[in-house]
């Protein structure tokens, strides 16, 4: 129960999480783009998956055996308890077993919608929304964060340090651009002091699929001296 009793609490907060993300996309724009079920339907088998997921740990907690006195005059001696131990086990590894399949399934599901979402608004632009253009050092800080494993950190006097996952950091400048364009995500559930998981979005993979010209404007071309005026 102490083991699983944190999981079967992210696991419901995954199905309000993926709740929420489906209205909203239910209820946008996006449902106009042709292909766009297929991503909706995917996200929703997030909630049923998840929400059989969080029914079989459930389940495990309540056919776990618990340690506490029985009715008075029912036999309890050790070889009961060891039995008792004996006969949950199977029990016990079936939920299990299907609940890690059915998370296993969420993770696919959340990945194909992603990459869903962003191949429907790369395949037809009239549908794309407005995206941010990016310097060379944005593309670059965004693409090493979605690589995985980047982490950021608040340190006392409340400045933010992120790095990537060669422990290089990221130019604080790049990393607020991007959290401000909603291109990566910050997992706040961890406390700042410790350092919080840093993932790109589905919209920060279609800016980096995009490739959408800099910022930066190119050098005007050097100057070609007149005629009169070359050295000979």
């Amino acid at each position: 129960m102490k083991q699983l009793g944190p999981q079967i609490l992210s696991v419901h907060d995954l199905v309000g999480r993926t709740l929420v993300r489906l209205s909203a996309l239910d209820g946008s724009q996006y449902t106009a783009v042709p292909g766009s079920r297929a991503s909706l339907g995917t996200l929703s088998e997030v909630v049923a998956s998840a929400a059989v997921a969080a029914s079989q740990l459930a389940r495990a907690v309540a056919d776990n055996p618990l340690e506490a006195a029985v009715f008075a005059g029912t036999p309890d001696d050790a070889a009961t308890r060891r039995a008792r131990l004996a006969d949950s086990a199977p029990v016990l590894a079936k939920s299990l077993t299907t609940a890690v399949h059915h998370l296993a399934l969420c993770a696919a599901c959340c990945h194909h919608t992603a990459d869903g979402i962003a191949r429907d608004l790369k395949d037809h632009p009239e549908h794309r929304p407005e995206l941010p253009e990016l310097s060379d050092a944005e593309y670059a800080a965004l693409g090493k964060i979605a690589q995985g494993d980047a982490i950021c950190f608040t340190r006392r006097d409340g400045t933010t340090r992120a790095v990537d996952s060669d422990s290089k950091t990221i130019r604080a400048k790049s990393f607020s651009m991007l959290d401000r364009s909603r291109l990566i995500r910050v997992d706040t559930s961890t406390p700042a002091i410790f350092g919080r998981a840093v993932e790109i979005t589905a919209r920060g993979r279609l800016v980096l699929d995009l490739r959408i010209p800099s910022r930066a404007q190119p050098a005007p071309p050097a100057k070609v001296p007149a005629p009169g005026n070359r050295r000979r």
